[in-house]
């Protein structure tokens, strides 16, 4: 093994492993899920069906999809001693620290933690993927001083979730509008979240370590959290008005415009346009159309002056604004998303696995002798 003689900043071109279950194509602006184009399945498969996807390489049959629906819907209801340690958080906590804290508590009370056979390891992963919306509705409830609504096990998972902070029913709009949004996001390559909780769960850690990790990498702005940042700068703009001078200034100042631009994609991010459709139509029947606009005339400049295209946090933003989801709970629906994804790279790192360990190039002095501390 020999060290590299220059160090690939941000690991930026290494491909630190293969995989079945997604591919990016930057190049070409395609996002691939186990052979199917994004196009494919968004607005036409469920999230559910995603989910199985993910996890067993095909879309569900009808007896498959049934079975997972039920294994999904009963497996919500936390432990009680979660939903304390949850109830108990202060309610100025902010929703990603919470949902980090939940995932860790659910570690201590599930008794399969440590047991690493597949089959443990697939049920936990479900687990995790029913429970983690339960934790963020909770405590969503419990820091606006609500009674908790508990799960209902005839809703889908986008569904039950709306239900859960909302308290009622979402309409069949919302609820396939939610769903679409989880189909978006629930995978996207060796992303930074997804390529932490290989590497922890490459240790032979166990399933709820990783996930810890994947939330808490996805808690940066530079991840997940770049949609929070694209409501805050719409509220500062506030109107159609003030948008080309204010990004003229940032243009000036050099500084970063939210939701634009992509680490991977040079070209149309493909979620894009399917979160900037339902923006428009959740926009025009809400009656504030304003901020669909001002998000038009950003991305329209932003490609004209600088050649870069909006992202999928740049009109997910205005979707879950628009939905009523408050703009602190924007992480945490992609971490509810993506755990599909996060489980389905967990179980795919176990079955072949290596402890993920590279190299570094040391830049620090040598030769150093030491001084005793009286002649320092």
């Amino acid at each position: 093994m020999t060290t590299p003689s220059t160090p690939s900043k941000g690991l930026d071109g290494i491909i630190a492993a293969s995989t079945r279950l997604s591919d990016v194509k930057g190049d070409v602006g395609e996002l691939i899920y186990c052979g199917y184009n994004i196009n494919e399945l968004a607005g036409k498969a469920t999230y559910e069906e995603v989910v199985h996807l993910l996890h067993h390489g095909h879309l569900p049959n009808r007896k498959e999809l049934t079975d997972l629906k039920a294994t999904l819907a009963g497996f919500r209801e936390l432990p009680q001693g979660v939903i304390e340690i949850i109830t108990t958080l202060p309610k100025t906590t902010p929703p990603m620290h919470a949902i980090r804290t939940g995932v860790s508590a659910l570690g201590c009370f599930d008794t399969t933690s440590d047991d690493d056979s597949m089959h443990a390891q697939r049920r936990k992963a479900l687990r995790l993927i029913s429970q983690i919306p339960v934790v963020m509705a909770y405590f969503h409830r419990h820091r606006q001083g609500l009674e908790l609504v508990h799960p209902d096990a005839a809703l889908g998972e986008a569904a039950n979730f709306l239900y859960m902070i909302d308290g009622e029913r979402p309409s069949q709009e919302k609820e396939n509008t939610m769903d679409m949004c989880y189909v978006l996001h629930a995978d996207h390559g060796m992303n930074a979240s997804t390529f932490s909780a290989r590497v922890t769960i490459a240790t032979l850690s166990d399933m709820y370590s990783a996930i810890t990790t994947a939330i808490g990498t996805l808690k940066g702005p530079l991840h997940g959290g770049a949609n929070e940042g694209v409501i805050k700068m719409l509220k500062e703009i506030g109107s159609l008005d003030n948008v080309d001078p204010y990004i003229e200034d940032c243009l000036a100042q050099k500084k970063k415009i939210m939701g634009i631009g992509h680490r991977v994609y040079k070209v149309l991010d493909p979620r894009a346009p399917h979160l900037k459709r339902m923006a428009q139509i959740l926009s025009s029947k809400l009656g504030e159309p304003k901020w669909i606009q001002m998000s038009e005339r950003i991305a329209e400049l932003m490609l004209t002056r600088k050649n870069l295209h909006a992202n999928v946090d740049f009109y997910s933003a205005t979707v879950y604004y628009s939905l009523g989801i408050p703009t602190d709970l924007f992480t945490p629906v992609f971490a509810i998303a993506r755990t599909s994804g996060w489980t389905a790279h967990v179980l795919e790192q176990l079955a072949d696995n290596r402890l993920i360990r590279p190299q570094s190039l040391y830049t620090g002095p040598v030769g150093l002798h030491f001084t005793p501390i009286e002649q320092r």
